[in-house]
């Protein structure tokens, strides 16, 4: 339950992230406020999950109605906290609480790009890139500190993500910039390092299957057409997440059918 807690607060902070982002604004200092009426909100008005329900889903001083992106950014962090939680289910070690820091904080980062691509069609770079700087810290403490993965474990990490990146630069370039965005590149190099192999090979399945059957969804209720473009970021977020919590399991039950 704290997790939980702690995991909405982080949402809510996250949700400043991405409108200070939208706004080129510096996201470290300053009072929140609210952008319809530019009102500084007090601690009333920032509850995670609790003011927006209090305040019936409007501004206590303008009355305009606040984005569902909050309450859902919120309840979707503290959801993926308690996912992280239960898939690693760390003890009180140093190199536990290490693990499960790195893996929140890979997923707060993924959780700005998601949104940030679903709404701009437009993928942060200084957030892949430190998506990418994190997990690269967390292979070298783990490794030199912890001794936690072999030598062969970090090569197919580091296999998975030039791979992963590779084919997606065929992609980028085969279809002459118009399949894929630079910035779908960057992160299946993160989503390689991320998950490795072979859970990199799920995640990259589903998140070109899902991509398919919502944009053919999409072109039969007349809401895109071929032409439309439609941002593959969050389906390569949700595809990671997807790999990272069941992943193993997918692979486990594709064997096993294999073997019947």
């Amino acid at each position: 339950m704290l997790l939980f807690i702690l995991g909405l607060a982080i949402g809510s902070f996250l949700n400043c992230v991405i409108y200070r982002l939208e706004k080129d604004q510096g996201f470290i200092s300053g009072r929140s406020f609210c952008p319809s009426c530019n009102h500084v909100l007090n601690w009333q008005d920032l509850i995670p999950l609790l003011s927006f329900i209090s305040l019936k889903g409007k501004c206590r001083y303008c009355q305009k109605p606040i984005s569902l992106q909050y309450p859902l950014v919120e309840l979707l962090t503290g959801a993926l906290f308690l996912l992280n939680f239960w898939i690693l289910n760390p003890g009180f070690s140093a190199f536990d609480l290490l693990k499960l820091i790195y893996y929140l904080v890979a997923s707060c980062l993924l959780i700005v790009i998601f949104i940030f691509d679903l709404k701009h069609y437009l993928i942060p770079d200084q957030f892949v890139y430190s998506a990418i700087a994190v997990s690269a810290v967390w292979y070298f403490v783990s490794s030199f500190f912890f001794g936690f993965y072999t030598s062969g474990e970090i090569f197919n990490f580091i296999y998975s993500a030039v791979g992963s990146a590779l084919f997606f630069l065929a992609i980028y370039f085969l279809t002459r910039k118009k399949g894929l965005g630079f910035g779908d590149i960057e992160i299946a190099f993160f989503m390689g390092l991320f998950l490795g192999f072979p859970n990199i090979i799920v995640a990259l399945f589903l998140a070109f299957f899902s991509g398919a059957l919502v944009g053919i969804i999409l072109i039969l209720f007349n809401k895109k057409t071929l032409k439309s473009k439609l941002p593959f970021g969050p389906f390569l977020v949700s595809s990671t997440f997807f790999a990272l919590f069941f992943g193993q399991g997918v692979i486990n039950y594709y064997f096993t059918l294999l073997s019947l």
